[in-house]
């Protein structure tokens, strides 16, 4: 079965860093785009960050560019983000995502989520 595991979320104070990863499983990874998407309380889901499956090309958006980097291991089936800078505002839930072509269809699949939570 599909599983995407997200770890590495915590408690951080404002200007600090963490890393996050999403350990997958269960799909053709290193052709699947990978994403991390976040969710504050009473907003909507937002794109974080995003990498191809060849790990060559990246968009970010505009809230965490030059403070977050997106990376992946396809040896070991893992994307991470590696999030510098942090400010009070990028507390949210964050979500693993993956998305594929199984042919005719465009697959997506989510991970649980992580909780971080930046404070003083």
């Amino acid at each position: 079965q599909v599983q995407l595991v997200e770890s590495g979320g915590g408690l951080v104070q404002p200007g600090g860093s963490l890393r996050l990863s999403c350990a997958a499983s269960g799909f053709p990874f290193s052709t699947y785009a990978m994403s991390w998407f976040r969710q504050a309380p009473g907003k909507e889901r937002e794109l974080v960050a995003l990498i191809t499956g060849g790990g060559t090309e990246f968009e970010y958006a505009n809230f965490v560019k030059g403070r977050f980097t997106i990376s992946r291991d396809n040896a070991e089936n893992t994307v991470y983000l590696q999030m510098g800078n942090l400010k009070t505002e990028d507390t949210a839930v964050y979500y693993c995502h993956a998305e594929g072509d199984s042919g005719n269809f465009y697959l997506t699949y989510w991970g649980q989520g992580t909780q971080v939570t930046v404070s003083s």
